[in-house]
């Protein structure tokens, strides 16, 4: 396994298919989803400013896995916010989680970030057992009940 930058030109099939799928598997559909272009756009500015934050999961020379790290304000202070943890179906519950929640945490780590934060859909229960196991905790309701903010410390 290793960990690629994201080159949003080169990856933007793999990226959009992965994007999409978090999304049904958070929402249940991807009618909400929004617009490609504006998602890839998101992407080439984010990757501009932090190419170590936005990375693929490849094995084999094949994408598997997708994750979007970001450095934020909140409430007057630095946190770490995950946008994006993300594995193909067929990769998950086969511990490669972890190795994506090991990344973020080196990631903010040297970042000097202690704090990190990330909103999930209240019916993804696979994501929010993965993330209680990681030491998280709900934090808060938000967006009218559609996601729930957790937090989890370093």
């Amino acid at each position: 396994m290793e960990f690629i930058p994201i080159d949003v030109c080169k990856h933007k099939d793999y990226v959009i298919s992965f994007r999409r799928d978090s999304f049904v598997v958070s929402f249940g559909s991807d009618k909400d989803f929004g617009n490609d272009f504006e998602y890839l756009e998101w992407l080439k500015e984010q990757t501009a400013k932090n190419s170590k934050g936005f990375m693929l999961l490849i094995e084999n020379g094949v994408p598997v896995g997708q994750l979007e790290l970001s450095i934020k304000k909140y409430e007057e202070r630095d946190i770490g916010y995950i946008n994006l943890y993300y594995l193909i179906p067929e990769k998950r519950g086969s511990g490669l989680g972890a190795q994506l929640h090991n990344y973020a945490m080196d990631y903010f780590k040297n970042n000097n970030v202690y704090e990190y934060h990330l909103r999930v859909s209240p019916t993804n229960e696979q994501a929010i057992a993965f993330y209680r196991k990681n030491g998280m905790k709900e934090f808060k309701s938000e967006m009218d009940g559609k996601v729930i903010r957790m937090v989890g410390s370093i």
